[in-house]
C-alpha cells in the first residue's frame, strides 16, 4: 500500500478578495512538482466566493468538472444554454469535452458561497459537452457511504467519462466503514470536509487529504461527531 498525506495547511492558497481559494494540487499561480495530480484527479479546489461575485464566462475542454456546494448557492450558465442554481446538497457534473464556455457566480447577494471544484481527466477526448445535476439527501449517508458519481449512467447518481466513483459520508464518532476499490489499479483520494477521521491508521483533520493506492480496501473511522468525508476512487494511470 502506498499513501500520501496532504495536510490542510500545506495546500496552495490564493486570496483575490472576492475569491479565497485553497488548492490541493497545482493550479493557476500555485505550482508544486510533487502535487500536480493524484492519478486522473487533477484539481481539488476549496473555494469561497464573496456575495454577488464569481467567475465570468470562461472556456474548458476535455475535462470532467464536478462542483459540490458546501454553503450557499452557485449560479451556473453555459454555452449549451444551461442555467441552473446549484445549492448546498446538490452535486453538478459538466463534461467539457470538445469545448464549452461557462460562468459560476454566487447566487446570493448577502453571503458567501463555499464549494469544491474538482477536475478529473477523462478517458476519452472530444466528447459532446454535457451537463448533469442531482440533489442529495444527507440522511442517505448517515454513518455510511453514499455513492454520488460513477462511470455508469443511471437515475440515482451522476456519471462521468472516467472509471471513477465518488462517495460522501456523514459519521458520528466511533462509526466505521470499509471502502473496497471497485476497479483494480485504481487509487482512492480522501478529503475531510468536516471533523476528524482515522484512515488506515492515519489521523486526519478538517480539509486534510490522503491518497491511497496499491490496495484493495481502505478502513475509515470517524474520530469526532459530525464528521464528513468525500472519497474519490480514481484511475492512477
Amino acid at each position: 500500500m502506498t499513501t500520501i498525506v496532504h495536510k490542510a495547511n500545506t495546500r496552495g492558497h490564493a486570496d483575490h478578495g472576492w475569491l479565497n481559494s485553497y488548492h490541493s494540487f497545482s493550479f493557476a499561480n500555485y505550482y508544486n512538482p510533487d502535487r500536480v495530480h493524484f492519478g486522473m484527479l487533477r484539481v481539488l479546489n476549496d473555494d469561497t466566493v464573496a456575495a454577488g461575485m464569481g467567475f465570468g464566462a470562461h472556456p474548458h475542454d476535455n475535462m470532467e468538472i464536478i462542483s459540490i456546494p458546501l454553503e450557499g448557492d452557485l449560479q451556473h450558465k453555459d454555452s449549451m444554454g444551461t442555467e441552473q442554481v446549484i445549492r448546498h446538497g446538490d452535486v453538478q457534473v459538466m463534461s467539457a469535452g470538445s469545448g464549452i464556455t461557462h460562468s459560476e457566480m454566487n447566487a446570493n447577494k448577502d453571503k458567501a458561497v463555499k464549494f469544491l471544484q474538482i477536475w478529473v481527466i477523462p478517458k476519452v477526448d472530444n466528447v459532446v459537452p454535457r451537463y448533469g445535476q442531482v440533489t442529495l439527501h444527507a440522511e442517505d449517508r448517515k454513518n455510511k457511504l453514499q455513492q454520488i458519481i460513477s462511470p455508469e449512467e443511471n437515475a440515482t447518481n451522476l456519471w462521468i467519462h472516467q472509471d471513477a466513483w465518488f462517495h460522501m459520508g456523514n459519521f458520528d464518532k466511533g462509526q466505521k466503514a470499509d471502502y473496497t476499490i471497485k476497479k483494480k489499479g485504481n487509487g482512492l483520494y480522501a478529503f475531510i470536509l468536516e471533523g476528524d477521521f482515522t484512515i488506515n491508521g492515519e489521523k486526519l483533520n478538517r480539509r486534510d487529504g490522503m491518497g491511497i493506492s496499491d490496495t484493495d480496501k481502505v478502513s475509515i473511522e470517524a474520530s469526532s461527531d459530525k464528521a464528513e468525508i468525500l472519497l474519490m476512487e480514481i484511475p492512477m494511470a
